[in-house]
């Protein structure tokens, strides 16, 4: 459906993303956390000599899951060097990292020594988990999905390995306002992985009809972030944790140019072609149903997360009209306030 005027900036996945501190925690007397420390930050640890010893905890600090503490997916291109945040009780000097595939436990890589703030992303597009080890024992953690893309340019007019993804205005007039590059997803087990506490990949595949796998789509860590914002306040508006379960239902996430084409009244350079607007129905109120009321609440609670975190300004529409069999919020992060009814 229409997503209101669609020429704001692009937003891109930037290298280093949302993650940008890494902390590792020196036992001695006590426990002693370092966030963003500038002695450790960017550059190489003084290496020990490895000795047999227990892997110390280690944890992905929290400023690895967005604002709302929810996100569970990194995006990265092949080979980026990006800042992981860690927290580690303990001597960190001895530490390596490798890759391993989700829904599986066979690394990709070597080990490689973990020097500081900087790991280098795998060479090939898929989901992964980071794998922490010294000599004698490795770690697998679980919590953090880190998804290398497929780039951009890596298409081959409008297709990308099968699947008619279409084209963009941008390819066009020879911009680069289009995503940086798309998530591949190669089966059914991959589209239930959570991505955040209340979405999953196969949320935010397009509804275009194709069935083949694999199938591509771009997304927004940033649009995640929102989203579970606003389920953080419908729980405060509610003033319990119950609307943290409230059920949703999302009718649209990504989509490619080629099914926007077909779609009544979408704007030509919808947000959804930039994986990064969702329109979704709330039952803000619990009565188990999808009401015009619900789409209000939840236009409430996009504006109070506005106001408390600009930087995700972005797209909101009602869509409540009696054409609508279910009524839903549109919700993007183009950057600016946009507001409209549908």
């Amino acid at each position: 459906m229409a997503d209101g005027n669609r020429t704001s900036p692009r937003r891109r996945v930037r290298r280093g993303g949302i993650l940008t501190v890494l902390t590792f925690c020196v036992a001695a007397l006590g426990v002693i956390q370092f966030h963003n420390p500038p002695a450790f930050f960017g550059r190489p640890f003084a290496r020990k000599p490895v000795t047999a010893a227990t892997l110390p905890l280690i944890q992905i600090s929290p400023v690895a899951f967005g604002k709302s503490g929810e996100v569970r997916v990194r995006l990265v291109l092949p080979e980026d060097s990006i800042e992981y945040p860690l927290e580690v009780q303990g001597d960190p000097t001895a530490l390596m990292y490798q890759w391993v595939r989700v829904l599986d436990t066979v690394a990709v890589d070597s080990l490689r020594p973990l020097d500081g703030a900087i790991v280098v992303a795998p060479d090939r597009p898929g989901f992964y988990r980071l794998a922490v080890a010294n000599e004698t024992e490795r770690r697998v953690l679980d919590e953090l999905t880190v998804t290398v893309l497929i780039p951009f340019e890596e298409k081959t007019g409008p297709v990308l390995n099968g699947y008619r993804i279409g084209t963009y205005l941008a390819e066009r007039l020879r911009e680069r306002d289009h995503p940086e590059g798309f998530v591949e997803v190669l089966d059914d087990d991959l589209a239930r992985l959570h991505v955040s506490k209340h979405l999953r990949l196969g949320d935010l595949i397009a509804r275009d009809g194709q069935s083949q796998w694999p199938r591509y789509l771009a997304m927004s860590p940033e649009l995640l972030d929102k989203v579970e914002l606003v389920f953080e306040q419908l729980a405060a508006m509610r003033g319990d944790t119950s609307a943290m379960d409230l059920r949703l239902r999302v009718s649209a996430g990504y989509r490619t140019p080629s099914y926007n084409s077909t779609v009544d009244l979408a704007a030509s350079n919808s947000r959804h072609l930039h994986g990064d607007a969702v329109d979704i129905a709330i039952d803000a109120d619990g009565d188990g149903r999808f009401t015009s009321k619900d789409v209000k609440v939840v236009a409430l609670a996009v504006e109070q997360v506005e106001r408390e975190h600009p930087d995700l300004a972005g797209g909101l529409g009602q869509y409540t009209s009696r054409r609508y069999n279910t009524p839903y919020t549109h919700i993007d992060v183009r950057g600016r306030r946009a507001r409209w009814r549908g």
